[in-house]
């Protein structure tokens, strides 16, 4: 019962954020309620109208209310968490001056700093916010160190999602971490101490006079200490040594980090458990052999296991805290805890429940750690190397030599890795939305290499640290053979096989059939049929027929325009978003390569450039690399691939798609087309798209970035123009959208796509006064994330914003 308790609660806490503002929270919260209220009307029934109950029917009864309580309960709690966290995050950005503390390690970057800072005057309560610091203003000596007070000028940068399925929820990780706000350093002024308290901060200094708030400090400046001292040490990979010690990325090579993605082995890059028992193991062994040898007698006195046992957990509790408290070596430290309560109590506990016991803790201290990757990747390994080890408990124990305990414990290993990999892989679906499929070979490599040697003796060389420092750079400098010869391999893997990560993505039904056949595959023996699964996996090979008749997205791209368009089985993008900085962040790679693959999209039948503007046209280079494009129009010649046709895009010209969805250039006409170099914007390749069967919404018209000349244009070419749907020229500047225009065509909804505290002032708030003096209903990507036209079988056009759909995402 308490594990299914337990079980549900966790479920019900993974739930949070996944509503509209219209869900029902009210129902949900008297659900408690309801329950008991079932319960009483259950003993009325038998004790007071003599109704009889069998046992069998309490049992059930009793199950279910306690696992929807606990369901509910779960949400209910971490809903209120989420509510509390979102009340403090900053939405809009301004210049400010704030006070603040650091009492976290930095990070540093190709760009300069990355701080955690505790800022003091913002709001009533201490809320942290993620300070950056260019490299140029760490050259002159601005810098934040570890347990100072400051006073910051600069600019709020509220995080801001590109809302797009399939690309990377910033908002999200921000929310998770508990950061409220991204912070532009300008001015860097120190406060001394005595000023706290003229400035009304006693109480936080006080805090931080505790034991505890002084016992993370210190960890923080050891932490800092033994990076410059890797740092200073004649080591050709100190990124991958401090990391695989810390889990301080700051010196570690982008190449490097590419590669280990690459080979899909970025979880060891992560502090996790078995970094945390090799270190308490090391000491615990170091104390048994003095005691052994100077105090024999204390184990006369108690146990070995019960001597050993508050050390160890202090040794886990200290690295824990070392490595920044991450969630994997959290998840250890609360089994370890359990474990050692439950040797205490003399308890027995099975290895499930202990998952489970530590999953609904970790969750209890900080609900939203449910929000990252890393809790469901870290207790699903863990789930499975219990499975692992179950079955070979259960196997009869024989006498091997040695060759015989190699060729088993080889065994072992390819097993396990084969059976993490295809038991996480619905997660990494969900997380990443790609696969590396050479991950499994790779891990039997390496994980020997990383998790045998290079990671104790990283450790060992870490103690030695605080001990005697020769020896330490000693130890150091011999790992860094050790990832020398591992990084030579990566480097024969590289060439052998040339490993990419290949995007995959499926619908809710078949991932639901994935894992439903995953799990039967590792429910133990005897419990269903094995061969059950083969039914499970059929959907996966089965190609999807059920395609809506139509649906047309306007993608979040920031500071662009993409639309992605689907008829039946024929896909279609209307421009592509652009290109800035590809080392920095790429539109493509990042956003639109995601979504395609989310939508199942391996090939696009037609790209329309309405002109080649970057923020149009920029990211088709790295698309036409990724994925193979059948036709290009643009309104000027564009390279494109040898299997790619291209051709200009010009007036008169039409297109028919499935399910009677019609296309037609407006603009340019063929004898503007050579003008199209000096008027990009203006001669923007304007389409009108027609769903007749669709209701409310069966006409849209995309301007591209075209303006009032276009516009003029259309009034006098297409008078009789049908618009339901209007998506404004130019990103809603005020050279596009006239009064007129809007007037004369009077759309039922206008959209916008702009970037978030874009430099333009893009949408403009001229052309919001223009739709909002005409009742034309108005949406941006700003505010709404992508915007996504659907039919459906009753042949309704939905509309549905891609922010709705996360709490944490709505604005």
């Amino acid at each position: 019962m308490l594990q299914l308790m337990g079980l549900t609660w966790v479920i019900g806490i993974a739930c949070v954020g996944i509503r509209s503002s219209s869900f029902p929270i009210h129902l949900l919260t008297a659900m408690p309620s309801a329950m008991v209220l079932l319960i009483l009307c259950c003993v009325i029934a038998q004790y007071l109208l003599q109704v009889r109950l069998s046992s069998i029917y309490w049992k059930c009864l009793n199950v279910g209310v306690a696992g929807v309580l606990s369901y509910a309960l779960g949400l209910i709690y971490a809903d209120t968490q989420m509510q509390q966290r979102l009340q403090w995050r900053e939405l809009n950005p301004e210049f400010t001056e704030v006070v603040v503390y650091v009492r976290e390690l930095n990070q540093l970057n190709d760009n300069g700093i990355s701080q955690k800072i505790e800022v003091l005057s913002r709001h009533p309560q201490t809320v942290t916010w993620l300070a950056t610091l260019a490299q140029t203003q760490v050259d002159h000596g601005q810098n934040l160190e570890l347990g100072y007070y400051y006073k910051l000028s600069g600019k709020i940068r509220p995080a801001h999602s590109y809302a797009t399925a399939g690309a990377f929820d910033v908002e999200r990780w921000y929310l998770q971490q508990n950061i409220m706000s991204g912070f532009r350093v300008e001015q860097v002024q120190l406060i001394p101490p005595e000023q706290i308290y003229a400035m009304g901060f006693t109480q936080h200094w006080r805090a931080q006079q505790t034991l505890w708030a002084k016992f993370r400090l210190w960890i923080e400046q050891q932490r800092y200490q033994i990076r410059l001292f890797i740092h200073q040490q004649p080591l050709q990979h100190p990124g991958l040594i401090l990391a695989l010690l810390t889990g301080d990325k700051s010196l570690l090579d982008a190449e490097i980090e590419a590669q280990f993605q690459r080979f899909g082995i970025s979880h060891l890059l992560a502090i996790s458990g078995p970094h945390v028992l090799i270190f308490a193991g090391m000491l615990c062994w170091a104390l048994h052999q003095l005691i052994r040898c100077y105090r024999p007698h204390w184990y006369l006195w108690m146990p070995k296991q019960y001597l050993l046992m508050l050390p160890f957990l202090s040794c886990v509790l200290l690295y824990t805290a070392f490595v920044g408290f991450e969630i994997p070596a959290l998840r250890t430290l609360l089994m370890c805890s359990l474990v050692t309560a439950m040797l205490v109590m003399k308890q027995k506990l099975q290895g499930f429940a202990l998952l489970i016991y530590s999953a609904a803790l970790l969750l209890w201290f900080d609900p939203l750690s449910v929000l990252s990757a890393a809790f469901w990747l870290s207790y699903g390994a863990c789930f499975i190397l219990l499975r692992i080890y179950q079955s070979l408990s259960e196997q009869p124990r024989i006498d091997l030599n040695l060759w015989q305990q190699l060729k088993h414990a080889s065994k072992i290993l390819i097993e396990s890795q084969w059976k993490i990999f295809i038991a996480l892989f619905p997660l990494v679906i969900v997380f990443f939305k790609e696969v590396a499929w050479i991950a499994p070979l790779i891990n039997i490599i390496a994980i020997p290499l990383i998790g045998m040697l290079i990671v104790p003796l990283d450790i060992l060389a870490g103690i030695f640290f605080f001990i005697f420092e020769p020896l330490a750079s000693v130890l150091f400098q011999l790992n860094d053979l050790l990832v020398a010869l591992l990084s030579l391999i990566f480097q024969g893997m590289e060439t052998i096989f040339a490993p990419r990560l290949h995007t995959l993505s499926m619908s809710i039904a078949v991932y639901v059939c994935l894992c439903l056949g995953l799990f039967m595959l590792f429910l133990p023996q005897a419990v269903l049929p094995k061969a059950w699964a083969i039914l499970c996996f059929i959907p996966l090979i089965i190609v999807d027929s059920q395609r809506q008749p139509f649906e047309l997205t306007v993608l979040d791209v920031g500071q662009g325009q993409a639309l992605f368009l689907r008829s039946g089985h024929y896909n279609m993008m209307i421009d592509v978003g652009g290109s800035y900085d590809e080392s920095k962040f790429s539109i493509g790679q990042q956003i639109l390569r995601p979504f395609l693959a989310v939508h199942g999209v391996k090939q696009l039948d037609q790209v329309v450039l309405s002109h080649l503007d970057q923020d149009h046209s920029g990211a088709l280079p790295y698309l036409q690399n990724e994925i193979k494009i059948q036709h290009v129009f643009a309104n000027q010649v564009v390279d494109v691939t040898a299997n790619t046709k291209f051709n200009l895009c010009q007036q008169g010209q039409r297109w028919s798609l499935p399910h009677q969805v019609k296309i037609q250039v407006l603009s340019p006409k063929f004898s503007q087309l050579p003008y199209a170099a000096q008027q990009q914007n203006e001669l923007s390749c304007v389409l009108y798209i027609s769903v007749p069967s669709a209701q409310p919404y069966r006409h849209f018209l995309v301007m591209g970035d075209a303006g009032w000349a276009t516009e003029y244009q259309l009034l006098q070419e297409y008078p009789d123009l049908k618009v339901d749907v209007l998506i404004l020229g130019h990103h809603g500047s005020k050279h596009s959208s006239a009064y007129d225009f809007l007037a004369h065509f009077k759309p039922k909804l206008a959209v916008a796509s702009a970037g978030f505290d874009n430099r333009y002032g893009h949408p403009s708030s001229l052309v919001q006064q223009r739709l909002a003096a005409l009742n034309i209903p108005f949406m941006n990507t700003i505010q709404q994330g992508s915007v996504r036209f659907s039919v459906d079988a009753q042949q309704r056009m939905l509309i549905q914003p891609y922010r709705q759909q996360k709490l944490w995402l709505q604005r």
